[in-house]
């Protein structure tokens, strides 16, 4: 990853949180977030229905943006289980993680174009 990632200083993902996670090992950065970005796409697929299990599905969501610093999408995800746990109606919180999720993808892709 360059020293000065072409992303804005309000970027969805703590490029110096992922830094401190990764040791500085940009080699390693670029693997975790190119498996976060498998991962998202995998989780926020299941999660499209509510199924019963969004709870689970948003715990680990949340702990993986949690990983690399994404912390909005944390939040986010960290919303939509509360709902879920508490049997009430989250597609307001899925909709606020599918916007966290977009934001997030598009600085990691754009990271790894310019790295």
């Amino acid at each position: 990853m360059p020293s000065s990632p072409p992303v804005s200083a309000d970027c969805p993902v703590d490029l110096d949180h992922l830094k401190r996670m990764t040791s500085g090992e940009q080699g390693l950065e670029r693997e975790v977030l190119q498996l976060f970005l498998k991962q998202t796409s995998r989780l926020v697929a299941a999660l499209e229905s509510l199924p019963a299990e969004t709870g689970a599905l948003s715990h680990t969501l949340k702990g993986s943006a949690r990983a690399i610093g994404a912390f909005r999408l944390a939040d986010s995800a960290a919303a939509l289980e509360e709902a879920a746990c508490q049997g009430r109606d989250s597609s307001a919180e899925l909709a606020a993680v599918h916007v966290a999720v977009a934001e997030a993808r598009a600085a990691i892709e754009a990271l790894l174009r310019h790295s």
